[in-house]
């Protein structure tokens, strides 16, 4: 058996709330998206606006090898002529091969939406697919809150699927449009729908009952051969199901095909990518593509995995383009020092052990936390080694922050000695630890030109004793991505400025290792 991927990222994943995609981060997630093997990619609803236009017309100049791209639409509008519709002349403008064309199945939405006869919204659904045929276009019908009509009036609802059926419609949709449905009502209504309808089924789920990779995965069990989904789960509200766990789910579980093997070891990269892009906050616990998917903490675990992965790990980290990741904590003993020692190729000798590790367990109690700060701890681990290098010296930093007509300003200014030369240099920024990291990458960029490819893409700060109000220990997390991935570390201060600074210099120190080790590894 094999299941059709159709990812809806651009169409319903752009109405998260927080997502703008501009026409070329919408190109740029096209092309990933065709490299990670989905067949189907809607671009858009072109009748709504005009970015979406745009976007087809710059859609035909890219080679895609795998999938085919999709424009959006609804069925006619009532007492509209369907050559006279302009939603329907839209999607013909935009000349893609496959169109999908969504209609109401829940008989609540035709009478208090649409107003309309039940009568006549079967007509809509017939002349708008009809016609779309007529103009050589493969028809995808999603047939809208199908689930939800089913259940108020399973006749109307299954009319509905016939009437596009009939019109030539290449695979019905099943959506769970509100999200509500549970999968037990999934498989049970799928069963009955295969009873009245010949062509394949699909299936759309929303997540507002946090069902919608359950409820995808169902449907398939139960018979359907499309799945549609967006990366990461965005969508509307509480989402759409997420394809980054119901890709896996159908290859590695189910054995169903549905992309190849090398193409899910994409998976995780397309995830990340696709966040980048959308500008939004990694959720490291998401299923097999987040940091935190295969991480482990407790010396039990850790202990267990480093002799045999599957005592804790439901499938090979690597299938999926992720990796184990093993953390470091107060719980950690002298095994999980070796361990990341070895992650970070670094020899430690058993005389070493007891000072690392009661440094560990000292900066942890002070605040510290390293299970998020890998960076940071490697850098630990050197220095106690002493085989750590100095790329700067921090010799002091100031940032002012003026309130004034124009608005609130933020300055920073960062004093440093780099290979034998003082650098001493002011730089703005949206708030005071933007402008430090402006000025200390302005500092060192003529030096060291490798830090114009990394961004600061995360930043969490943590009271760790709200009893002392604000004169309390903060702990910040940054997270920071370049070219070869992304890295975190940490700093921790009574001052949320000296904490953000020791962790952008750990930040900043950690890459220019990295850069300089590659460096040494080409020659």
């Amino acid at each position: 058996m094999e299941v059709k991927i159709y990812d809806t990222t651009l169409r319903d994943g752009a109405q998260t709330e927080g997502i703008s995609f501009s026409i070329e981060d919408k190109l740029k997630i096209a092309k990933k998206l065709d490299e990670l093997g989905v067949h189907y990619i809607e671009g858009g609803w072109p009748g709504s606006n005009p970015k979406d236009i745009k976007f087809f017309q710059e859609i035909k100049n890219v080679r895609l090898q795998n999938a085919k791209i999709t424009s959006f639409g609804s069925t006619r509008r009532a007492k509209v002529k369907v050559e006279d519709d302009e939603n329907i002349m839209a999607i013909l403008e935009v000349e893609t091969s496959c169109v999908t064309i969504f209609g109401k199945s829940w008989d609540l939405h035709v009478k208090d939406v649409l107003k309309i006869s039940l009568l006549e919204n079967l007509e809509i659904i017939r002349d708008t697919i009809t016609y779309l045929k007529k103009m050589g276009k493969e028809v995808i019908y999603d047939a809208e809150h199908f689930f939800d009509g089913y259940k108020s009036n399973p006749e109307y609802a299954l009319t509905t699927l016939r009437a596009a059926e009939e019109s030539g419609a290449t695979v019905l949709v099943l959506c769970d449009s509100n999200g509500g449905t549970m999968p037990y009502e999934i498989q049970e209504i799928i069963e009955e729908v295969k009873q009245e309808v010949h062509l394949p089924l699909g299936i759309h789920a929303h997540n507002d009952s946090g069902m919608g990779v359950a409820n995808s995965i169902m449907a398939v069990r139960s018979g359907c051969q499309h799945v549609q989904g967006t990366i990461n789960g965005y969508g509307e509200r509480c989402g759409n199901a997420d394809l980054c766990s119901i890709i896996p789910n159908l290859k590695l579980k189910l054995g169903i095909d549905c992309v190849s093997g090398d193409q899910m070891k994409r998976l995780t990269e397309t995830s990340r990518f696709i966040r980048e892009v959308a500008n939004m906050s990694p959720n490291h616990h998401s299923p097999y593509v987040g940091h935190s998917a295969f991480s482990h903490k407790g010396g039990v675990h850790i202990d267990a995995v480093r002799k045999n992965p599957r005592t804790y790990e439901h499938i090979e980290p690597s299938s999926v383009g992720n990796h184990r990741h093993i953390m470091v904590s107060e719980l950690a003993g002298r095994k999980t020092i070796l361990h990341k020692a070895e992650e970070y190729n670094i020899k430690v000798k058993e005389d070493k052990l007891p000072q690392i590790l009661k440094q560990l367990k000292g900066l942890e109690n002070e605040g510290y936390q390293f299970e998020d700060a890998d960076a940071s701890f490697e850098l630990l681990i050197r220095k106690n080694l002493g085989i750590h290098k100095r790329f700067f010296d921090p010799k002091g930093y100031r940032v002012l922050v003026r309130m004034s007509k124009e608005g609130l300003t933020s300055e920073a200014t960062v004093k440093l000695q780099v290979k034998g030369h003082e650098e001493f240099v002011v730089a703005e920024g949206d708030g005071p630890v933007n402008a430090l990291d402006n000025a200390l990458r302005k500092a060192l960029a003529k030096t060291y030109p490798v830090l114009e490819k990394v961004h600061l893409t995360d930043y969490k700060v943590r009271v760790l004793d709200a009893k002392s109000g604000t004169a309390a220990k903060v702990r910040v997390l940054i997270e920071s991505s370049g070219e070869n991935g992304s890295w975190g570390t940490v700093g921790v201060s009574e001052n949320i400025i000296e904490a953000s600074w020791h962790a952008l210099v750990d930040s900043i120190e950690y890459i220019l290792l990295k850069n300089e080790e590659a460096a040494v590894n080409k020659r």
